[in-house]
């Protein structure tokens, strides 16, 4: 089907540069060492996966995470520590973003005493340019897509002297988004004395979504390092309009999709997976789907209308992209194929990352206006 790949994954991990530095990481020590760090809530959504007829749902929220309304300072912040620790005279930072990483690069600047440069594709919106303003940054927007802008802000890097934080990598540039990759590692090993034991882990099915891979790839390290055959199965999920991943594995390369790059998921509105991430992501991904906005507006409404007892979740269009492909899975009968081969039954115990809160609070207001 068009609208999904069912990979055969061979579960192992190449070593190479950004293997070595998921494997040596250190992020979670350095992370306890912030003021600021606590572990995000882990929340069981009892009602919800009665609802969907599934054993258990549980839900990460990271949309408490370091006051920043999303995860992405467990990357930017690691990287640009491990960035001063070789190079403590860097004076500004740099980088390209839909939001949520530039916010991050942003405040862990601030942290550092460092300035920030952050350049947004031009569909950005007003509510996400000033989040980052608020941190300290300078936004700049360009006119061009997410591709176009991170070529942007790494040629002005080179003519300036700042020093780029990007968060998916290409040739020549990977050692710096693989600690970004490595400082996402924090929010699974908190799981580790929950959901994430040994030697199995207590949940059977994993939802990533996925804009460049390098977050869903840090999570599928994570399963395949600590688990190897004995992983949840993992589904990656990407917006209709913004298919890197699911078009690379059709094509079984990295490819930049066909589609139109229109979609509310701005997190996840990329083209071209990383490349750190592309083999990771290949070795360890069960399927790849992807799903139309409508799918993560009917998300966001389950997670704030919340079914009988379950807590209520602020969940952003890009922070419920697992779930949304979980909704479309349950209840699309062209995929009724991908239930059977994941085995969804009334006893399996299903994750969820909410990665971001309310992002864009204009759009979060439409969408909850209309309840389920």
């Amino acid at each position: 089907m068009d609208n999904y790949f069912i990979n055969s994954p061979n579960n192992t991990i190449i070593s190479n540069l950004t293997t070595n530095i998921l494997r040596e990481g250190k992020a979670l020590e350095y992370h306890k060492s912030l003021s600021v760090y606590k572990s995000t809530p882990l929340v069981s959504l009892s009602n919800l996966a009665q609802k969907y007829n599934v054993g258990n749902i549980y839900v990460k929220d990271e949309s408490h995470r370091f006051g920043l309304n999303a995860f992405k300072g467990l990357g930017a912040s690691y990287a640009i520590h491990k960035i001063l620790e070789q190079q403590p005279n860097i004076k500004t930072f740099c980088t390209a973003t839909d939001g949520n990483h530039g916010r991050a690069v942003a405040w862990a600047s601030k942290i550092a005493n460092k300035k920030a440069v952050v350049f947004v594709p031009q569909d950005t919106t007003d509510s996400r340019i000033r989040a980052i303003e608020n941190e300290g940054a300078k936004v700049i927007k360009i006119e061009g897509n997410y591709d176009e802008t991170c070529a942007f802000a790494e040629d002005i890097s080179l003519k300036e002297g700042w020093q780029l934080v990007q968060d998916t990598s290409w040739e020549d540039y990977e050692e710096i988004p693989s600690q970004i990759m490595a400082g996402y590692l924090t929010h699974f090993q908190e799981l580790e004395d929950t959901l994430h034991s040994l030697p199995k882990p207590k949940i059977d099915i994993v939802f990533l979504q996925a804009g460049v891979g390098s977050w869903a790839g840090s999570a599928i390290w994570y399963y395949l390092n600590r688990y190897g055959d004995n992983r949840p199965k993992i589904i990656i999920v990407e917006p209709s309009e913004a298919d890197g991943i699911l078009s690379s594995f059709k094509a079984d390369k990295r490819v930049n999709p066909n589609c139109t790059f229109k979609t509310i998921m701005a997190g996840l509105n990329c083209g071209i997976p990383s490349l750190n991430a592309w083999e990771i992501i290949k070795n360890g991904t069960d399927i790849s789907i992807k799903v139309k906005d409508e799918f993560a507006e009917r998300a966001i409404r389950e997670l704030y209308y919340a079914n009988g007892n379950d807590e209520r979740i602020i969940a952003g269009e890009s922070g419920v992209g697992g779930l949304a492909g979980f909704i479309a899975l349950m209840t699309t009968d062209n995929m009724q194929a991908l239930k059977e081969n994941l085995e969804i039954s009334p006893k399996s115990n299903i994750l969820f990352y909410n990665t971001e809160g309310a992002t864009d609070v204009d759009n979060f207001n439409k969408i909850i206006s209309t309840k389920p």
